[in-house]
């Protein structure tokens, strides 16, 4: 059964209240979604398995711990996870980038997808997808469909901020699925947006209305 995973470490919170402010800027928003994935991607790791290397240091010889070699994918929803990836390469400098293009249709606030461009050994690597909101949590279930449909078996989800709902309809249909996120927010609003939120992430990254 999935489990979500709250991050409430205070570097992450105390940044998150920046990102949540609406007189934050584009630039210095992108920067701080950049640094709070990468603070969170220390987490989302966490049971990545390691491996025994005997290594010479400048006093004598020793044994560490180094990545056990398994591949690691990230893969935005397009556009505003875009955003988590560079802080999230800076970490995991050896992972691959796929894309899922999904918007959600403004009426029947549904995703609809537009593009899907994954490595082509997806199957063997562990994903994490990323996205700044869990709102409705349709453009999230429907990205980690689209994954499996593909082969990849091992999914997590990482999010900045998510809804209950959100956070439902994503475990409902993926209950194989961990989710990590940086805050639980109240609810939905009557126009699908996460209260308190933060906004429109995309708007908010790219400075587009």
């Amino acid at each position: 059964m999935s489990k979500v995973i709250q991050i409430s470490h205070p570097l992450i919170l105390h940044k998150l209240s920046f990102i949540r402010d609406k007189n934050t800027g584009s630039k210095d928003f992108r920067d701080l979604v950049s640094e709070v994935a990468m603070l969170m991607a220390y987490e989302v790791t966490r049971d990545v398995q390691t491996t025994d290397i005997e290594i010479e240091t400048p006093i004598c010889q020793t044994t560490c711990k180094t990545l056990a070699g398994k591949k690691m994918a990230i893969v935005p929803i397009l556009r505003a996870g875009l955003g988590m990836v560079d802080g999230m390469l800076n970490l995991i400098p050896a992972a691959k980038v796929g894309h899922i293009g999904l918007y959600r249709d403004e009426e029947t606030l549904q995703p609809v997808e537009y593009f899907c461009k994954l490595p082509q050994d997806i199957e063997e690597r562990d994903v994490i997808v990323v996205d700044p909101m869990l709102a409705t949590g349709g453009s999230a279930a429907d990205a980690i469909t689209l994954l499996k449909k593909r082969g990849a078996r091992n999914i997590k989800l990482m999010v900045l901020i998510a809804a209950p709902e959100g956070l439902k309809a994503v475990m409902d249909v993926h209950p194989d699925v961990d989710v990590y996120t940086a805050s639980v927010d109240e609810k939905l609003n009557e126009n699908g947006y996460i209260v308190p939120g933060l906004g429109d992430a995309g708007d908010r990254l790219f400075g587009t209305k």
